[in-house]
């Protein structure tokens, strides 16, 4: 991966109405409790149509919530061919994610996307789809989510603070 620094994330999952939503909000609080919150813009898609315009599933809204995170105002929007450019990650959520959007991606920039548990954590792990399940799913998605932001925000803070040697990283 480049050296070049993150400045804009994308989290993408199937209807973007649960789990990239949901990421979108935690990571955003994580960077902010650590200061990095106003370095890098962050958003989220869907790969499908279905659900565009409409806001978060009220279970991702209401978990996100107990933990003092508001995502009420997002809403669901498919991925455009620009977001390839206009974001350094891109984040499947899933597998099929990954699978769906390095489909849909110019080769130039298929290097941007990656499945978030194995980039964030090393863990080649999908996060569920908690839509079709209860809320006990929808605070494992969470709490999966808050752990793989923590890792990724150590990560972002190290290349933030590491001095430019001149020579490319492998950790990022």
């Amino acid at each position: 991966m480049s050296t070049k620094p993150i400045k804009s994330i994308l989290f993408v999952c199937l209807g973007n109405i649960c789990r990239s939503p949901l990421a979108e909000g935690v990571l955003r609080s994580v960077l902010t409790e650590r200061g990095l919150g106003r370095d890098i813009v962050l958003d989220s898609a869907a790969t499908s149509d279905w659900e565009a315009g409409s806001a978060p599933d009220r279970r991702s809204i209401a978990i996100a919530s107990r933990h003092g995170i508001d995502i009420s105002e997002l809403r669901a929007r498919k991925i455009t061919p620009e977001d390839f450019s206009r974001f350094d990650l891109i984040f499947g959520m899933d597998n099929s994610n990954v699978a769906d959007l390095k489909r849909l991606a110019p080769a130039a920039v298929r290097d941007r996307i990656h499945l978030f548990l194995e980039f964030a954590q090393g863990k080649g792990r999908d996060v569920p789809d908690p839509y079709h399940h209860g809320e006990e799913a929808f605070a494992e998605v969470y709490r999966m989510i808050r752990e793989a932001s923590e890792a990724l925000a150590t990560r972002l803070a190290a290349r933030v603070s590491a001095p430019d040697s001149g020579q490319a990283s492998s950790t990022m």
